[in-house]
Parts: structure tokens; C-alpha cells; sequence
């Protein structure tokens, strides 16, 4: 499909790309979703946690949705997102990824970009103890790459699945850490690392064996996190084979269910390959937007609720019009 125009115009603040993302991130707040635990447990022993919400009336749809790094399903863009399209008449999965729902993962593994067997567990839960006829993913950023992944990787699509959205993705995942590495997003990386080593420190009082204090120590870039953890953890050689391997740009093209994705130009988290217009282009189940304005996850909106939920909601819509 081609470039889909966007109309997304926030106040003039809003234009500013690092307001926006620190807004979304920091300062909004989304009050009286209600949400429901349920907790998952996982073939190979784990478990993720899962937070659900409620449509204002019965419904058959369903969206599951998923986080970015160092997220968790009570992070504002996913509450917003899930009051959004509660009130549309959507019941809300929110899935917590491995060690991201406040209590340690059992295993020494957890989450990255690329784990789409946990999202292949989750909609097996779903179709196997509830009655949907239509599924929709929502992914943002690190979420956004992983529903692109398990698109287009292969995976046996259910036929209740019927649309997905994917925001503010880092298609090129090496890309991405290049930008993240760069001066521009030194307060947003040091934040990301902050928290990682925090994790990985409980990690390592559960597994001692792992992985050393002296290892921890060394870690200065989040690629080095990567090097250290992400990539012996989940079967990688090193992070640049863990980035080579789970880029959603290389599926792309394989895609067969109705996907857009929303990154804006302004994203300081996205590099070039970050924005696949030509895959969009050649693909007539793939939709790109690009607006000029939104920051990493920052889509302002009206009454509290953003741009990215709003279009969401439409693009869901749409696909049974």
C-alpha cells in the first residue's frame, strides 16, 4: 500500500519530539481502567502475566497488547490504549512480558524484541479458554517490532486474527541501538540501562552461575547489555546477531493480515531503516504513516486520549467496514 497521509497536528509544544516522548512517558496520567490479573503459565516452566479489562457491553473482539522495553501493562500508553478501546466496544488483553509485572521470571531468560513463541502462547490461551471470533494486536516500540515478527516469520495465523497495529517500531533494531547510543538520547538510554541492570542484578542473586558482578560492572552501553545478557540468554552469539535475527523489516513483505504502522518522523529512538516505505509500497497488506510529529510513543490527543489510541481504534474499525 502507499504512504498513508497522516492528519496528526498537536499544539506546538507537542511538535518538539523529546516534549512529546517525555510527556507520554513521564508526566500523563490515565485514571479508572480497571483492570483483572490473570497469570499465564508457560510451557517451559515460566509464566507471564496478563491484565484484563472489559468492554462496556458483551463484545466478540478482543486486543491483546504489548508493551516496549522496560514497559508493563500499567504504563500510560497501554491504559490509555485499553480505557480507548474498551469504551469501542473491545475487551482488553494487556500482556505483561517475562519479568515485567512487578514479581522476577523464574527462568534465567526473559524478554526481547524478537520472542514471538510467548506471543504464540498467549493467543493459544486466548482462543483455548475464550470465545473471540476477532482478535487485534497493539504493539508499541519493542512490542510493535515483536507483533511484525510473528507476522510475517511464518507463524500459522489464527483466522479470528484480524488486524494489527503496530507504533513507534524499530523495524531496524541495529539501527535503533545506533540511535539510542548517540548523544541526542543519552538521558533516554541511561534510563533504559538504569533499569536493565536493576533487573539483571536479581537475576543474578537467582542464578549466581550466570553471570558474574564483574560482567554486570562492565556493562556502560545498553549494547553491551546486550552482549552480556540479551543475546547468551535467548540462543544469540553476541547483540549484533540477536539485532540481525529479530528486525521485523526482513518479514515485512510476508505479511498477509492488515497491519499499519505509525512512526514519526521526529522519533529520536529511529533511524532510516526504522521507516519502510518501500515494503509498504510492494506490500497490499502493509500501511505506513509517518506523521511529522509524535516523538517515541508521544502521539498527544484530546481529552487524554492520543493519537496512536484513536488511530488504533480506526484502523481496527476499518477492517469490517
Amino acid at each position: 500500500m502507499p504512504l498513508v497521509p497522516s492528519n496528526y497536528k498537536p499544539p506546538f509544544l507537542f511538535r518538539n519530539g523529546h516534549f512529546s516522548t517525555i510527556y507520554a512517558g513521564v508526566i500523563r496520567r490515565v485514571h479508572g481502567l480497571l483492570q483483572k490479573r490473570e497469570r499465564l503459565e508457560l510451557q517451559d516452566g515460566d509464566f507471564m502475566d496478563l491484565d484484563w479489562s472489559d468492554s462496556r457491553l458483551p463484545t466478540q473482539k478482543l486486543a491483546i497488547l504489548l508493551h516496549g522495553l522496560e514497559g508493563d501493562a500499567q504504563r500510560h500508553y497501554i491504559t490509555g490504549s485499553a480505557k480507548k478501546l474498551n469504551y469501542n466496544n473491545y475487551d482488553v488483553c494487556a500482556v505483561n512480558f517475562r519479568g515485567c509485572s512487578g514479581v522476577p521470571n523464574r527462568l534465567y531468560r526473559s524478554y526481547h524484541s524478537g520472542v514471538t513463541e510467548d506471543l504464540v502462547e498467549v493467543i493459544e490461551h486466548v482462543l483455548n479458554t475464550r470465545n473471540y471470533d476477532q482478535i487485534y494486536l497493539l504493539g508499541f516500540s519493542l512490542g510493535g517490532n515483536l507483533s511484525l515478527k510473528y507476522l510475517g516469520e511464518g507463524n500459522d495465523m489464527p483466522p479470528q486474527l484480524k488486524a494489527v497495529v503496530a507504533v513507534s517500531v524499530p523495524c531496524d533494531l541495529k539501527d535503533a541501538c545506533d540511535q539510542l547510543l548517540s548523544s541526542k538520547n543519552v538521558l533516554y538510554s541511561a534510563r533504559f540501562k538504569k533499569h536493565l541492570l536493576a533487573k539483571l542484578r536479581t537475576k543474578r542473586k537467582q542464578f549466581p552461575d550466570k553471570i558474574t558482578e564483574e560482567k554486570i560492572r562492565a556493562i556502560v552501553t545498553l549494547k553491551d547489555f546486550d552482549d552480556a545478557y540479551t543475546a547468551p540468554a535467548h540462543g544469540f552469539s553476541d547483540a549484533l546477531d540477536y539485532y540481525a535475527t529479530c528486525s521485523s523489516n526482513q518479514f515485512l513483505d510476508k505479511i498477509s493480515v492488515p497491519t499499519l504502522i505509525l512512526n514519526a518522523k521526529n522519533d529520536s529512538f529511529l533511524g532510516a531503516g526504522c521507516y519502510p516505505f518501500e515494503k509498504a509500497e510492494k506490500n497490499p497488506h502493509l500501511y505506513l504513516e509517518v506523521p511529522d510529529f509524535g516523538g517515541h510513543v508521544g502521539f498527544w490527543g484530546r481529552k487524554n486520549s492520543s493519537y496512536a489510541e484513536k488511530r488504533a481504534v480506526e484502523f481496527f474499525n476499518s477492517v469490517h467496514l
